[in-house]
């Protein structure tokens, strides 16, 4: 009989990626993670920005990055004016200062609409590893590793997995975009 574990698993570290993805979704309120994809160029090597100095948040708009290293102050302000998170930083030689605007109702759409593609995404992951699973347990029948009866149950299973995840990326997904509707 087949094992599932590697399947499960498979799906959990896509629901996991996803909601990486959605944390990156700049939510109106000041979140240190919408800096995880910003990458600075730090001596030739692109570094994330919190491995670079402490990020603090001191009221629920504002991030404040304190970079370590005073050189690489210009690099990051230039990273984030590249990146696609639409925020002027305010440099006061010492330290980067992001002030978040509140969401306009059009930013607001077009966020719940990326969302939602990250979801579509992560159904779309979570389906290929159930087609994986299912040629998986084919091969095993066709190999007399398994019964006929052996791989319908299997497959039902599989079938089971891939419902209960799908659930579950709805569930991350429309809790996200109650989050950006309700600010």
């Amino acid at each position: 009989m087949s094992d599932y574990k590697e399947f499960e698993t498979k799906m959990q570290k896509a629901c996991d990626a996803l909601q990486a993805s959605l944390a990156t979704i700049r939510a109106g309120r000041a979140n240190a993670n919408v800096l995880n994809q910003i990458l600075v160029d730090y001596y030739g090597v692109p570094t994330p920005i919190n491995q670079l100095g402490s990020i603090a948040t001191p009221d629920p708009r504002t991030l404040l990055i304190q970079p370590w290293d005073g050189s690489v102050l210009k690099g990051i302000e230039k990273a984030i004016l590249a990146s696609e998170l639409g925020i002027n930083p305010q440099n006061d030689g010492r330290m980067i200062r992001l002030v978040f605007p509140p969401l306009t109702e059009e930013r607001r759409k077009e966020m719940v609409k990326q969302t939602k593609k990250y979801g579509e995404e992560g159904k779309v992951a979570i389906r290929n590893i159930r087609r994986d699973a299912i040629e998986k347990l084919k091969k095993q029948q066709k190999a007399s590793e398994i019964t006929e009866d052996d791989y319908k149950v299997a497959e039902k299973d599989v079938q089971k997995l891939t419902d209960d995840y799908i659930k579950e990326i709805d569930k991350i997904t429309s809790q996200k975009e109650k989050e950006l509707t309700e600010i």
